[in-house]
């Protein structure tokens, strides 16, 4: 299953602003006062590519594992499109219905990988904007755009699509949904190209391990992107074929599993409401914390806490040129195993899929413009008998554990802490039609700590988070998903004069993470660190 958050148009910026803006009282921006920080913020998204144009086509990147796909194998490309998204709000429909994959690299669905292309050029003046890609209902990509120049910019970002090869193993619609707006001051359009390659298999190269059926968890919607908005939860009935089973046990099967994909905004910044009183009016609340949570028929099944993603438009935009924070163009996806609840999903009746976000506050909630979507990926038996079995333990509370502490010095530093724990442990023994049994193990344990340090009259403004934690399932003891993950995050916003005209922004921003081979999705080791920063003029140009 695949999540993400995303705050569309001006309401990005104001989000970004509310939750990072310096709270200095009175801000000056070259003899002109403001009041409200976040105009300063969303004027500087604009700003920085007219202050800042490029001599020459800049190459923006993000820092990625190449997808592992036979190189050497027999290589077949197709066009999925083509299209210039200018004012593209609610114009972003692409159907490839009347076309059929590629017959010169064999069968369809034999294939041993297939890569999708996305490479996009712009110039002139414009925000960074989310790509939601959704073929056949599923969510099989999420990027953002880096921010033009007025010279240009290209990237290209190839991504492994095979576990996705069920679907493209026949006709279907392909929708790419990036919400573009042109108006005075933004005039930057993103024209993009998307190929898919497929990558023919043989004796050398096998086919790619395949499930027998992907099931979507999204709205189905045939003429838009497929996420669902967050809040309020996103909830989709699901018949599963009640032969779904565990194959083999092995490791390298399960009978489903589910990838979360994350995207997130600065709530990083966002204040705990027991201190929103110590803050002007207009702060951002609801706390730093989020935990993506899956539910099946109301019982949490599992959760992420998810990497935090710096879009090119974050908090200073030249700190993201031409090197893009890791996941800006490629969104994590997360892995589920719901194989324990198979006893439960096998009855031919349907059952309740629930996504929803959940914070450290009392009440649990957030604020808005989290868009979730998800795919389930199921084998079946050989058999058609029904698959049975039990739940023999299930230990998971229904959100994570949570504290708030915090102070206010004689002299207005504020200090803020907000720690999250969450551990899951379920256990089932599943029968298939076959007679084969297995027991399912599946345990999550995740850590999380958000420290926040405004000084000096909040001239000085420190961010500390660190999200950490183990992910594993085992089928008949051996290891089916195995997830390892630490994402390190540390800003400092600094005020360098009481006016607010000249400041200076450094990001440490680490992703180290160990996701071992699972259910068609490839293992990979990624132990990646980002140092970022710019100290700049508020009316003149980035002075470093």
């Amino acid at each position: 299953m695949n999540f993400s958050h995303h705050a569309s148009g001006y309401e990005h910026y104001k989000n970004l602003v509310h939750s990072v803006g310096a709270f200095v009282p009175s801000l000056r921006w070259c003899g002109l006062v403001k009041r409200m920080f976040y105009s300063l913020w969303l004027l500087f998204g604009v700003l920085f590519a007219a202050l800042s144009p490029g001599k020459a086509v800049l190459v923006d990147f993000q820092v990625a594992q190449p997808p592992p796909v036979p190189q050497d194998a027999k290589q077949c490309t197709i066009q999925i499109l083509q299209r210039d998204f200018a004012f593209s709000f609610g114009l972003y429909l692409i159907d490839i219905s009347s076309q059929s994959p590629p017959s010169d690299c064999g069968p369809p669905g034999s294939w041993a990988g297939i890569t999708l292309n996305f490479t996009v050029t712009s110039n002139g003046t414009q925000f960074d904007r989310l790509g939601i890609f959704t073929f056949q209902n599923v969510e099989s990509e999420r990027t953002s755009t880096p921010e033009p120049t007025f010279a240009g910019i290209i990237w290209t970002y190839i991504k492994d699509a095979t576990r996705f090869t069920p679907l493209f193993a026949k006709p279907g619609t392909f929708i790419l949904q990036l919400d573009n707006l042109i108006e005075t001051g933004l005039n930057g359009v993103y024209s993009t190209t998307l190929d898919a390659t497929f990558y023919a298999s043989s004796n050398k190269h096998p086919p790619a391990k395949q499930a027998n059926a992907i099931i979507p968890l999204s709205t189905l919607s045939n003429t838009t992107g497929n996420d669902a908005s967050v809040p309020p939860s996103f909830s989709i009935n699901v018949t599963l074929p009640q032969n779904t089973i565990i194959p083999s046990g092995n490791g390298n099967e399960v009978a489903s599993s589910v990838g979360l994909m994350n995207q997130s905004f600065t709530q990083y910044f966002n204040i705990a409401n027991d201190f929103l009183g110590d803050f002007p009016p207009g702060t951002l609340g609801q706390g730093p914390f989020r935990e993506v949570r899956l539910l099946v028929d109301g019982m949490v099944a599992g959760v992420a806490f998810p990497y935090p993603v710096i879009f090119t438009g974050g908090i200073l935009p030249p700190a993201w040129r031409p090197i893009t924070s890791y996941g800006a163009l490629d969104l994590p996806t997360y892995v589920l195993d719901l194989t324990p609840f198979v006893p439960l999903l096998t009855d031919g009746q349907p059952h309740t899929f629930t996504i929803d976000v959940a914070s450290a506050e009392v009440d649990r909630t957030i604020l808005q413009n989290w868009f979730v979507s998800g795919s389930l990926q199921v084998i079946t038996d050989s058999s058609s008998k029904r698959t049975t079995g039990e739940m023999l333990s299930y230990s998971a509370e229904p959100f994570a554990e949570t504290t708030t502490t915090g102070s206010v010095d004689n002299n207005g530093d504020i200090h803020i802490t907000v720690a999250a724990t969450r551990k899951i442990r379920i256990s089932s023994q599943i029968v298939s039609g076959s007679g084969k049994k297995t027991t399912v193990n599946w345990e999550q344990s995740l850590e999380y700590t958000n420290q926040q340090d405004y000084l000096d009259n909040t001239l000085v403004q420190n961010v500390f988070q660190t999200s950490s934690g183990s992910v594993l399932s085992t089928h008949n003891g051996v290891p089916a998903v195995v997830d390892t993950f630490s994402f390190p995050l540390t800003i400092n916003f600094t005020a360098l004069n009481n006016e607010g005209t000249f400041f200076s922004t450094v990001f440490d921003h680490s992703y180290d993470r160990i996701l071992l081979p699972s259910p068609f999705i490839l293992g990979s080791t990624i132990k990646e660190r980002q140092i970022a920063g710019d100290a700049r003029d508020r009316c003149q140009k980035s002075i470093t």
